[in-house]
């Protein structure tokens, strides 16, 4: 078993959560998998794994389908809790087959790429509307100013949340995502479980409403969703719902203030980003490559296996770094370096397997939106204080982004 320890991979140490792109490979020479006492948990850092391990159905996000707790060697959460959990057990991102393929199957239904395609205008709309007004500003805080309110607003208004209920939206998802963090504190896990259940309420009487009187919106068309007479429970509704608006914004936020920062300081980048515009698909890629906003993501070992020889029993957790992974220079050509133009791009940001990211399409769209809109609004915007660090390792972003214009 390869030692870990001694290794600079720190995820509460500030200098490591802003940088922690050496400690990766570090890791990745050191071995294929470590053991990581601190969080109980095997770390796989090269690409090649990552992504193998991920379509790997030995293992999975949960084990409940097959064993119980006791079975799995693991702890019940504490009824405390049980809100939280009953939120994040329904939705398909904690599920396996068969459950995970009955309700992504569902899902898709009524989350069509047709749906996606409709948004297109309001998202590129909104996207010019808030860059507008940051540049009118002469700039501000472009968390808050446009990467915020863009995706937040576009999962409500496809989920058919009225305008006048959206301000708790962003709130409930972050206390809701630190329970993703590793070793989550009791005062995380108290606002995970009050924002679980004030977001449940809300949405149960959403979809009550939408029962009677349905709409053109994502919420009435799970409602109507069926497939041979199989239909969503009202909870699963309730726990995709939760999870669109989480999964479907805290990566696009972060993936936008994360992405200007790197372009901020990589202005030879920037430059010809300005210049030519037709590098914004291949921009927006890079971007979530270079500097990943979900860094990590868990497995349970459901079977033994075998990595480089190394046995990792039923019972174990997995931690599969995406930020590594997207580091690989067995992947990446030069990997520490920000390339626009990047043609070869395999990263994982979204996942891969079954679990790959219904919502790619729309984030794709939104980053696009959002970076064309800051570049044709914004032209001269410039980073105008050095940026806090978020201390969270997980969820990879930032306190703010303060900018200037003109």
């Amino acid at each position: 078993m390869a030692a870990a320890l001694d290794l600079a991979f720190d995820p509460w140490d500030p200098a490591f959560l802003a940088d922690p792109y050496p400690a990766y490979a570090e890791l990745r020479a050191r071995g294929r998998v470590h053991y990581y006492e601190p969080t109980n948990q095997w770390l796989v850092p090269h690409h090649a794994d990552v992504s193998a391990l991920l379509r790997d159905r030995r293992l999975g996000r949960t084990y409940q389908h097959r064993f119980t707790h006791e079975e799995f060697g693991r702890t019940a959460p504490q009824p405390e809790q049980e809100p939280f959990h009953t939120l994040n057990d329904h939705g398909m991102l904690d599920l396996e087959p068969p459950d995970h393929t009955r309700i992504r199957r569902l899902v898709s239904k009524a989350f069509t790429p047709r749906t996606v395609e409709r948004l297109k205008p309001y998202v590129r709309g909104l996207a010019d509307e808030l860059a507008s007004a940051l540049a009118e500003a002469g700039g501000g805080d472009l968390l808050k100013d446009v990467a915020e309110p863009l995706p937040v607003a576009v999962i409500a208004e496809m989920l058919g949340i009225p305008e006048s209920d959206r301000a708790p939206l962003r709130p409930w998802s972050a206390d809701i995502c630190g329970m993703y963090e590793l070793n989550p504190s009791q005062e995380t896990a108290a606002k995970a479980v009050r924002a679980s259940v004030e977001f449940s309420d809300y949405l149960r009487d959403l979809i009550a409403a939408r029962r009677k009187e349905p709409g053109d919106d994502l919420i009435s068309g799970l409602i109507a969703a069926h497939d041979e007479g199989d239909r969503l429970t009202e909870q699963e509704m309730i726990s995709t719902a939760v999870l669109l608006l989480n999964a479907g914004h805290e990566a696009t936020v972060n993936a936008t203030v994360n992405g200007w920062y790197a372009l901020f300081r990589n202005p030879a980048q920037l430059e010809l980003l300005r210049a030519d515009h037709t590098l914004i698909p291949s921009a927006v890629e890079e971007l979530m490559r270079y500097d990943t906003p979900l860094q990590l993501f868990e497995r349970w070992v459901l079977d033994e296996i075998e990595l480089a020889g190394t046995t990792i029993p039923r019972g174990a957790e997995v931690a599969l770094l995406f930020g590594s992974a997207n580091h690989d220079p067995e992947v990446f050509t030069d990997p520490g370096r920000l390339d626009l133009g990047r043609e070869d791009n395999p990263h994982i940001s979204f996942s891969a397997g079954i679990h790959y990211c219904i919502g790619a399409p729309l984030a794709r769209i939104e980053l696009a939106a959002s970076m064309g809109a800051l570049l044709e609004r914004a032209p001269t915007l410039r980073l105008a204080a050095e940026p806090v660090r978020k201390p969270n390792f997980v969820i990879r972003g930032l306190e703010g982004l303060a900018v200037e214009v003109g």
